[in-house]
């Protein structure tokens, strides 16, 4: 359906949803065929290996028709331990090469990256979004739903350009202590509009400290 639409792809591929593939991959490798590439890389705490391994033209299904596809692999390993610390493979259309599978694997683990750091932020850490708001009988559940979108959408822009809402982000580190606080404001105190509210925190803000109870 994607290639009839004129797009590419990249999308994971297991040993249990695509046996026929894997197959291939046992022959071809046994002939020399898979390709193997590591290198290293400091993660700020240590050393890993990132080992990729890729193939071409594997048949998906086990017919002469099958769309052939790229295959790809990475693994992770902590080199001082010799643990893997992360493994997955993806199929797509795109032509493999050494040079160009690091950045074919990111964009493969980038769905995770959206999975958590919108859809997560979205239902878990202060916008309250659920699957189904359950509220209304006709449009209100899509009207809160664009209402959630709308402020997650804002509230990136102002993380970028602006610098007093940056100021209050570096205060309120998590998204749900920043609403959370807000909330509580709120409801106890009166502001004529949003930048007399962020000036307030500013101006009153004051770090929470250990007490040491010996």
């Amino acid at each position: 359906m994607l290639l009839k639409q004129g797009y590419n792809f990249i999308f994971v591929c297991l040993e249990t949803s695509h046996k026929t593939l894997y197959e291939w991959l046992e022959f071809l490798e046994r002939n020399g065929e898979v390709i193997t590439v590591e290198k290293k890389q400091w993660d700020g705490r240590k050393n890993l290996i990132y080992r990729y391994r890729y193939a071409s033209r594997v048949p998906l299904k086990d017919r002469d028709s099958s769309l052939e596809a790229n295959w790809c692999e990475v693994t992770v390993i902590n080199e001082k331990t010799q643990k893997i610390i992360y493994r997955n493979s993806w199929i797509t259309n795109h032509k493999i090469t050494e040079n160009n599978i690091e950045e074919i694997v990111k964009a493969g683990r980038s769905r995770w990256k959206v999975e958590n750091e919108g859809n997560n932020v979205l239902k878990n850490h202060g916008y309250n979004l659920e699957h189904n708001f359950g509220h209304g009988q006709n449009h209100l559940c899509e009207l809160l739903l664009s209402l959630n979108l709308l402020s997650f959408l804002f509230h990136t822009v102002l993380d970028l350009v602006n610098y007093t809402y940056q100021k209050i982000r570096e205060l309120l580190v998590t998204r749900t202590s920043f609403f959370n606080d807000i909330r509580t404001l709120l409801k106890f105190l009166w502001f004529k509009d949003w930048s007399d509210l962020f000036s307030f925190i500013l101006s009153e803000y004051v770090p929470f400290k250990k007490v040491n109870s010996s």
